[in-house]
């Protein structure tokens, strides 16, 4: 049997496996934890730990969205290094090298303590249950899902809704529009195994990024009037575009800021509170550049781009639209949540 992508995986420094197309292991563990409790893991204040990496675009969707709603009194928050060998994530950025909460170095220990013999990737982010330190999730899809959904007892006043129940369906589309063919399409094209591969996703991203241009040209934001889960998963591959997937992925028709209105709409997220205030360019870099060796055998980390441009005027206001709907911003990035000064985009002085 021919090795897959995902077995590729397995081996350190290999994502890319010459002769085949990408395809994204996607069977995640299911279970959810819901109001109700129906997999056996009700929602409780301090029961659970949200472990994340801030270099991973798909753990950013649920640090934003566990800040839009303040769930960080109910739901902690443990935040992995940058980097990670075949083995899994680790919490090297702690003391010791130890998650002070879950006390462990791996976010693997937390997967092994539920399934010992886990037989696919140990992935961020993932939830788990503090008492017993086994892994509940890590279907980042849905998780995020969940916060909305199932933890609505614990929002703060005034919380956003992000996923409201009439724009639900319209949502749905446009996000798996937007996963298929952006957030996935970008691994595609820089993991492919063949020039056939690689130009048949190269033309699949470019074309639905023209695509969501044409739908951002007269609406502020993707679903809707306000910010929604289909924004927030569209807003963690833009924002790491020009600094990793451009360069380092061959996605290099264009890079963001040579496209007007999607630019012009990354800002406007990126200084709206919960967003930008999240993102850590330092760690998205070195993730990129120093763990997928295979595509960058040096290990040399790009110093630039220039990120000051985040931080520009971008005009958007003027398509009409409220940031959070009915609701409030958030207040300030919880104290030692705070992405390391220096990491961010620097604002203009």
């Amino acid at each position: 049997m021919s090795p897959t992508a995902a077995d590729a995986h397995d081996r350190p420094g290999v994502y890319s496996q010459p002769g085949t197309e990408y395809r994204r292991d996607t069977r995640y563990i299911e279970t959810r934890i819901t109001a109700d409790g129906r997999d056996g893991y009700p929602v409780e204040p301090g029961r659970y730990r949200l472990v994340v990496a801030r270099a991973c675009p798909w753990a950013n969707r649920a640090i934003i969205v566990r800040r839009l709603l303040v769930l960080e009194p109910v739901l902690s928050m443990g935040v992995c290094g940058p980097t990670h060998d075949e083995r899994s994530w680790t919490f090297d950025l702690d003391p010791g090298g130890v998650d002070p909460v879950l006390g462990i170095p791996r976010i693997r220990d937390a997967y092994l303590a539920r399934f010992p013999d886990y037989p696919r990737g140990i992935t961020v982010p993932a939830i788990v249950d503090v008492p017993t330190g086994a892994v509940v999730t890590n279907d980042f899809a849905q998780l995020t899902l969940d916060l909305s959904t199932q933890w609505t007892a614990h929002h703060r006043p005034g919380a956003p809704d992000l996923y409201p129940e009439h724009l639900r369906e319209e949502i749905d589309e446009v996000a798996d529009l937007v996963y298929r063919d952006v957030n996935n399409g970008v691994y595609r094209c820089g993991f492919a195994g063949t020039q056939e591969a690689y130009e048949t996703a190269f033309g699949r991203l470019f074309d639905r990024l023209d695509w969501l241009s044409d739908r951002l040209a007269t609406r502020r934001y993707l679903v809707g009037d306000a910010i929604t889960e289909a924004d927030v998963r569209l807003f963690t591959t833009l924002v790491r575009f020009d600094a990793v997937y451009h360069g380092h992925f061959k996605t290099n028709r264009s890079t963001l800021a040579q496209m007007p209105v999607l630019w012009a709409y990354a800002r406007d997220l990126f200084q709206t509170p919960g967003f930008g205030d999240t993102v850590d360019f330092t760690h998205i870099k070195a993730h990129y550049y120093l763990v997928h060796r295979d595509l960058n055998p040096s290990g040399i980390v790009p110093v630039g781009p220039d990120l000051s441009g985040w931080w520009t005027p971008h005009g958007r206001a003027e398509l009409g639209g409220r940031p959070f709907g009915d609701g409030t911003p958030p207040g300030p990035v919880a104290r030692g949540e705070e992405v390391p000064a220096g990491h961010g985009a620097p604002r203009p002085s």
